[in-house]
């Protein structure tokens, strides 16, 4: 099946509102640092890589503008409604994955 490059990039954006959907209102109980670890990315990788493709189209968003956009309302917020402390066994597991997987992007 061929796929024209309008409805490729129409399906990948509803793809990624669907994770983001996932993620943000069906699995608030799945921890950033949790996503991470097991993964190698989490909601504020999706939110950095947001802000890299607006950067790529001439649009510039803070870390914070494109956090609140990802998440829906102000990250500080996001983090008192729904981040529970990390343990210690998943900060050195985090240390980990954060230089395995985005260390290595920014190095």
């Amino acid at each position: 099946m061929e796929i024209d490059e309008r409805t490729r990039i129409e399906i990948e954006a509803a793809a990624f509102r669907r994770l983001r959907k996932h993620l943000m209102e069906d699995r608030r109980d799945v921890q950033n640092i949790d996503l991470m670890n097991l993964a190698g990315f989490c909601r504020n990788c999706l939110s950095r890589w947001y802000q890299e493709a607006a950067a790529e189209r001439g649009i510039a968003l803070s870390k914070e503008e494109a956090r609140e956009i990802y998440y829906g309302m102000p990250y500080d917020e996001w983090k008192a409604r729904y981040q529970t402390d990390a343990t210690p066994e998943q900060q050195a597991a985090f240390k980990v994955a954060f230089a395995e997987n985005v260390g290595k992007e920014q190095g």
